[in-house]
């Protein structure tokens, strides 16, 4: 068996892993690589490093963009298998992967405006809506903990990863040359005790497991202070008549964060003010959520009961019109407005934080992960200058972090998750979807506490299995 890092190889986006077996070869994630917008184009249109013509099947973590976004252009270059994926997975794919296809015809659209005035030659989209339709022909939907035999001798378990709705850890079982071997995938890991969501469950032992590595030497502050710190923020944007721009992922986060809300003003641990969900994506998002309730762990059902609704409360309003979006910026603090992307580079968010960025009566609450060269990760430098839609603004509101509403492990979490595995049957350790200052605090610590054979692998490493 031999296995080949392509994408999340030493760093965070793009998952994609390719496997060789019995004469069969798949793919464990096909995800898009965000990052400086011309280098993601370019490494976002080629697959180098395979021909998708010879792809027997992809075998998806979860719906998040890096881990499913390049799905579509997979099969425009001649990808024809089965997409093996959770149901819920399968179900919030439908709505991500259109939504990002329309995003690509969008963005393309507008740099053609200027290319075409300056004579120069128009770009295609990376793929378009339709594009994403046309993929989920290709998804198959399976449920946890089931057996499914989908290759030669290749054999197939999802187990909860608690993540995001539908993400889950892969347990393959491989018989190769008379031999059993098994291999463990975590895509991303989640958190126990997340709002919503069930606590990720342990896979069996593995000989071989590619982990996530994202926070790999960090700790978030407990989930179960989430919402203390969500309702201070509304005290201090109450006290300043400001706005809060929450950038969060229309998928998992937004969800959190409204959940969170309804529970805040229920409660009342702070003072009710308008909310604003301001992206068609995490309306659509939602409504998948409402289709899953085998997802939600104990205390989301409980709620459901004396609940109508986790995800709508009074005073909460769902945008999806354009001009709807654009009556916002005449908004009069205080209120909350949460809107897509998570990492600030496409989307309603940069139009709200254009409008808003330079008052300094306003927020600006980070609620997940950034990656490097994305403007949320300049927010959370703090950078005073910020490049947003072709214009500079002065960075003047406050910027507040909140990594209680992490939806990935952390360096404990990570560490706790892999230290139940039997160490002496796993032979090899591999580090996947992280910077590599978090892989290697990681590796020394797992070094240091009896794991052998650690690797971090380099995008195009091939090891033998």
């Amino acid at each position: 068996m031999e296995i080949k890092f392509i994408g999340a190889a030493r760093t965070v986006t793009g998952s994609m892993h390719q496997i060789k077996v019995n004469g069969t070869t798949f793919l464990l994630d096909c995800g898009l690589y965000q990052g400086k917008r011309k280098e993601a184009f370019e490494i976002n249109r080629k697959f180098d490093h395979f021909n998708p013509e010879e792809i027997d099947f992809v075998i998806l973590s979860h719906a998040h963009i890096d881990h499913s976004g390049n799905l579509p252009s997979l099969i425009k270059r001649g990808f024809k298998g089965n997409i093996y994926s959770t149901s819920a997975t399968r179900d919030l794919a439908q709505v991500m992967l259109r939504d990002s296809g329309h995003l690509q015809e969008r963005d393309v659209e507008f740099v053609n405006k200027k290319r075409k005035k300056k004579g120069q030659n128009l770009f295609e989209p990376l793929y378009t809506e339709k594009d994403a339709i046309h993929a989920m022909d290709h998804f198959v939907g399976l449920n946890y903990r089931r057996e499914f035999e989908i290759g030669n001798n290749i054999s197939l378990t999802f187990f909860d990863a608690g993540h995001i709705l539908g993400s889950a850890v892969v347990y393959l079982k491989i018989k190769e040359n008379g031999k059993t071997i098994t291999l463990g995938f975590t895509g991303d890991l989640g958190r126990p005790n997340l709002p919503i969501l069930k606590d990720p469950e342990q896979l069996p032992d593995v000989d071989y497991f590619l982990s996530e590595s994202t926070y790999g030497g960090r700790l978030h502050d407990n989930p179960k202070d989430s919402e203390d710190q969500l309702a201070k923020v509304i005290h201090k944007a109450v006290k300043q008549k400001g706005k809060i721009i929450v950038p969060a992922f229309s998928v998992g986060r937004t969800q959190e964060i409204v959940y969170a809300l309804h529970r805040i003003f229920e409660r009342g641990d702070a003072e009710r003010i308008p909310v604003y969900v301001d992206s068609p994506l995490s309306v659509n998002a939602t409504a998948v959520f409402r289709m899953h309730p085998e997802c939600f762990d104990t205390e989301t059902m409980e709620f459901i009961h004396k609940h109508e609704d986790p995800f709508g409360f009074n005073r909460l309003n769902y945008i999806t019109d354009v001009e709807d979006s654009k009556r916002l910026n005449d908004l009069n603090g205080p209120c909350m407005i949460i809107s897509s992307s998570g990492m600030c580079e496409a989307g309603r968010i940069l139009h709200h934080l254009a409008n808003n960025v330079e008052n300094p009566n306003n927020i600006v609450l980070i609620v997940g992960y950034t990656a490097e060269h994305t403007l949320g990760r300049k927010l959370v430098n703090k950078e005073t200058s910020l490049p947003i839609l072709g214009e500079n603004y002065q960075l003047k509101a406050e910027v507040i972090v909140l990594n209680s509403f992490s939806g990935h492990a952390d360096a404990n979490e990570l560490f706790n998750y892999a230290n139940k595995f039997d160490k002496q049957k796993m032979q090899k350790l591999f580090l996947v979807h992280g910077e590599i200052e978090q892989q290697e605090i990681y590796m020394k610590r797992l070094s240091e506490n009896g794991f052998n054979n650690i690797y971090i692998p380099e995008k195009g490493n091939i090891f033998t299995l």
